[in-house]
Order: C-alpha cells, then structure tokens, then sequence
C-alpha cells in the first residue's frame, strides 16, 4: 500500500465551470489519495456564478475556485502532475504545454453548461449534467487500484472512462 498523494489537473478552455467542477469533486472524492487543480488554455478569469451555486448547494467550499491558465502548472513551483485530464473537446484538441514529470492523460469530454441555451432552470441543469457525468468518472477513477496496475493497462482504464456516459457509472 502506498501512501503517495497523486495530482490531478482537469484542463478546459476557460476554467469557469467544468474543471473547476471536477477539482472540486476529485478534492471531495479523493480526499488524502488524490490533489486535484484546474486551469484553462483562455481562462475566462472568473469562475460561472452557477458552478458557484451548484458547489454551494453540493456543500462545498468555493473558496478553492479561481480561473487560472494553465501556465501556472509548467513553472518550476507547480506541483508535479500525475495524472492530466481534458474535460472539453477544445482543451483537448489545443497544443498543450509540456507537463513536467510526464503525467498520464486522458481526455473526459463534458459538455459545456456554460454554452447551454434557454430558460434559467434549463442552463441550471445543464450545470447538473455536467457535474454528474464528471461526479460519475471520477467516482471510478478514484476506485481504481492505482498502486498494483501497470501504466499501459492504467492508460487504457482512463481512456476508457472518458468513453462512459453518466448511466454507466451510476451501475
């Protein structure tokens, strides 16, 4: 048993909703196994207010929740990165940095609720969607025995959890 704390960072284009969704989540669900950061290849600058609510109403502490750029992970004082997961199509087909320490990746697609269209209470659930796909994923990920499996068959393991969709981790 290893008692190795891992690094995750969830990257999405504006860091405002989907990544910061999964820090959290992974902050929760990880907890003393796994550190989780976020940050965006064109950060907006601001966190979406209805990520805000969405953590709050999940009792969840916001204070974590900044939009940074991703740079902040490449400079000499970043943390070393284990594991890197893209959570948007855009972030994922973007020219990314060079991790130090060479971090395994994967990419999570979610769709965006910041980009979602219609009433309040639709683009609300549109943010609940996309936390529980991501609630899903991570609640694998956290489950897998990470110190007794090889990186090849890791590798596959997380490409695959970014093929499951919300249903198929609720099983």
């Amino acid at each position: 048993m290893t008692d190795k704390i891992y690094n995750v960072l969830f990257l999405c284009t504006g860091n405002s909703a989907r990544s910061i969704l999964a820090e959290a989540i992974m902050n929760r669900a990880g907890q003393g196994r796994f550190k989780a950061y976020s940050a965006g290849s064109q950060p907006k600058g601001e966190v979406h207010p209805y990520t805000l609510d969405l953590l709050r109403q999940t009792n969840f502490d916001t204070s974590f929740a900044r939009s940074k750029d991703w740079d902040e992970f490449t400079k000499p004082d970043a943390p070393e990165l284990d594991f890197v997961f893209t959570v948007c199509d855009n972030a994922a087909n973007e020219s990314c940095p060079v991790w130090p320490g060479q971090p395994m990746t994967a990419h999570w697609g979610v769709p965006d609720p910041a980009a979602a269209e219609g009433t309040e209470a639709e683009k609300h659930l549109a943010f609940a969607d996309a936390y529980r796909m991501l609630n899903s994923r991570i609640s694998i990920f956290v489950s897998l025995p990470l110190a007794s499996i090889d990186r090849l068959a890791l590798q596959k393991r997380l490409d695959a959890i970014g093929q499951t969709s919300d249903m198929d981790g609720a099983a």
